[in-house]
Order: structure tokens, then sequence, then C-alpha cells
């Protein structure tokens, strides 16, 4: 198992608190490895092994338990109310009704909870009613590059590095395609996509025709980095001969949303200080998944850019929203805390000063960026604006 300590200090930081920890991200992205890493992290600490209650929902000899009163029946024989428990379930989305259950364990024992799921569903609705301010969300999402380079066991300033971003670039930070041959990278890739679309959004939503859903997911993979809007995307296709409507788009939007396979950056204007409710941008959560959908042909090089940076400032826990002021863009507000940065995205440097233009027009004193990735280390800023090459800036802890 591969160890990502930035995930497992914020559980160890939340070992025995009140609050239920809910870990939420796409599939295969590491869910499962994270809680069996805490599980060896509370054994080392001395906590036995019967205090530990751990289960897969997904493993085969709990194929059966898809109700509540069956998740009831399989964990009360296991919880004491003599000492402390760690409970531990992977996949929790696939139990109807889990929710209560959780809420009644929570009331009920003296117990810390973990949960995994890929549905962000299980964040709304029913759990939101039940356990108001007492849980905290834990996002996790494919490797970082930084993360790729300790798998690959690559120091930072090793020579290599440059060649290694280009393969992250291909093939993304899926755990289980960074450790494996390239020969089969492709086939794992393949293998992860269509898992998504037909087990956490077709069949789970009930969606019968999965080619538009794909027709839509290639789409939007190919064109990254574009205002995304729900009337433009149904004539597209129609005019592709694939038939549907602005609220199945919308629908199909929602439920790629909730799978975590994209995420959407709404538009906020500047100049208003107010969002914008007619378009937005949609990410993809891996550069490998993207390539994968579109057919795994080059292309649009400057989206491709802007879809790492912006799953990067995720991953920094950034809230991100691509920024209007007049007519201009900017690529991407980033907001944590107090801390407010803004981001513009180039694949390479133009000629005009169109980029940092769109930084200087914005009348604070907030910090700017301009991320690239063609070779200009050489270049250091324009008009005041920091220019960073962006393999060196996904190797720096921080945006400072």
């Amino acid at each position: 198992m591969i160890k990502r300590p930035m995930y497992l200090n914020q559980l160890i930081q939340l070992k025995d608190t009140d609050f239920i920890k809910i870990i939420t991200g796409v599939r295969r992205a590491g869910k499962s490895v994270l809680l069996k890493l805490y599980r060896d992290y509370l054994l080392s600490q001395g906590v036995k092994n019967e205090q530990i209650i751990y289960f897969n929902f997904e493993e085969f000899d709990l194929l059966a338990v898809r109700e509540a009163t069956q998740l009831i029946a399989l964990l009360k024989p296991l919880l004491r109310k003599d000492s402390h428990n760690y409970l531990m379930l992977d996949e929790i989305q696939m139990v109807e009704g889990w929710q209560r259950v959780i809420n009644g364990i929570h009331a009920s024992y003296d117990c810390d909870i973990v949960i995994t799921g890929s549905n962000a569903k299980m964040l709304s609705g029913e759990l939101a009613t039940l356990l108001s301010g007492r849980y905290v969300e834990i996002p996790i999402y494919p490797f970082s590059f930084r993360e790729f380079l300790d798998a690959k066991e690559l120091a930072i300033d090793d020579r290599q590095v440059d060649r290694a971003f280009e393969e992250y670039e291909r093939y993304g930070g899926f755990p289980s395609v960074i450790l494996a041959d390239e020969k089969i990278k492709d086939t794992i890739l393949s293998g992860i996509f269509d898992t998504i679309i037909l087990n956490d959004v077709s069949m789970r939503a009930n969606v019968r025709d999965s080619e538009s859903l794909k027709a839509l997911v290639g789409f939007l993979a190919d064109d990254i980095g574009q205002l995304v809007r729900p009337a433009k995307l149904a004539n597209t296709l129609k005019s592709e001969g694939i038939l549907t409507s602005n609220h199945t788009i919308e629908r199909y939007l929602s439920l790629l949303s909730d799978a975590f396979l994209f995420y959407r950056a709404r538009q906020y204007d500047l100049r208003g200080r107010g969002y914008l409710r007619t378009a937005g941008k949609y990410f993809m959560v891996d550069a490998g998944l993207r390539r994968n959908a579109v057919g795994r042909r080059p292309g649009n090089y400057g989206g491709q850019l802007e879809n790492i940076v912006y799953l990067e400032l995720l991953r920094r826990g950034y809230t991100v929203d691509v920024g209007k002021l007049d007519v201009a863009e900017v690529d991407f507000i980033a907001r944590r805390v107090d801390e407010i940065l803004y981001v513009q995205v180039t694949y390479e440097l133009p000629r005009n000063s169109h980029e940092t233009d769109n930084l200087l027009n914005i009348n604070d004193n907030y910090k700017k960026i301009l991320i690239t990735q063609r070779d200009y280390r050489d270049v250091h800023d324009i008009d005041g604006i920091p220019v960073i090459n962006i393999v060196d800036w996904l190797l720096t802890e921080t945006t400072e």
C-alpha cells in the first residue's frame, strides 16, 4: 500500500472526536487503502483488533447486505458497550437506509466512525438532516504529481521529473494505473471509466441511454476549459444524431458530478460580486480518464493544463470558481479561509499581454500568478505577475 500522509493525518487529527468522518471521492482513488492505513495506524497505537470493525460493502461476502435491517444484524453483535469501538464502513452508500443506522450507532455507542462513499448524494438529504454539524467530509482525489513521484520513487530534483510529468499528464494519477506496466495502463483506465459510467451513474440512477451519457462525457472531456451551457450541449449532440433535451443534459451533468467524475466550477462576476447562473466549467477528475474519454487522441493542451491546475487547487483545500471581469475571463479564483488567489493558465506564453492584463485589471491586492507548461523557466514575471512552470508549481507545498 502506498502511504498517503496528507489524508491519513486528517483522520488521525480527528481520531476519537465526536465527528463522523466521511471520506468521499471517485472510485479507485484510494478510499479503501486509506481506511486500511488508518486501521494499521490504530493497531500500531495499541488499539486491540477486536475494537476495530471493518467492512467493505463491495466485497462478495457482503453483496446480500443491502438494507438497513441487514446492516443492523451485521453490526450489532460486534459493537461493544463496555469499550471504545472503531467502526469503518467502506462504500456504505450500497446499503439502503444506512444513514439512520449510522445515526443510531453514533447516539448509542462510544464509537469512532469512519465511512467512505463514491457518490456526493450521500452528503445530502437524510444524512444532512440527521447528522447536521456532526460529520466532517474528507475529499480524496487521484494522486497529485508529488504523490506520483513518491510512488515512482523519484526525487523532486531528479532529471527525470519533466519526463515523469509527461507520463502523469498522459495516464493520470489513479494508484493502480501508476504502478502498472505501461502496456496495460490504458486497459485499466478503460475499466475504471466504464465502471464509473455503468455502475456509479447509469445503474444507480436508472439511466437507460448510456450511449448518450458517454457522448456527453466525451464532449465535456474534449471541451475542457470552455464554459458549458446545457442548451448548447443539447443542440450539439442533436447535430451529431443524438436526440436529447436540456432537462436530460442537466440531469446527466448532475449525475456525473455526484459520481465525482466531473467537478463544476461556477462563474463568478468580479465586478458585480456575485455568481452567474448561466454557465460554468466542468473539469474531469483525472487526466488519464480525460484522455480515455476522448479516444486517447491528443489535443486541447490548454484545457488539459487547466484541468490539472484545477484539481491541484482542490487538493490544496481551495474552493475554486471561474472569474468574469467585464468581457475578460480569469481562469480561476481560488479561496481558502482568508486567502484569495487568482490564477491564469496558458499552455504557452502568447505574444500579447492578454493573459496578464486580465489579472492586472483586478483591483485588489490578493496574490496573482500565471501558470504555463512550455519551458519558460527563464521568464520569472510579466509586469509583476509571477510566471510559474506547471511542474515547479505542482512541486511546491503551497501556492506561495
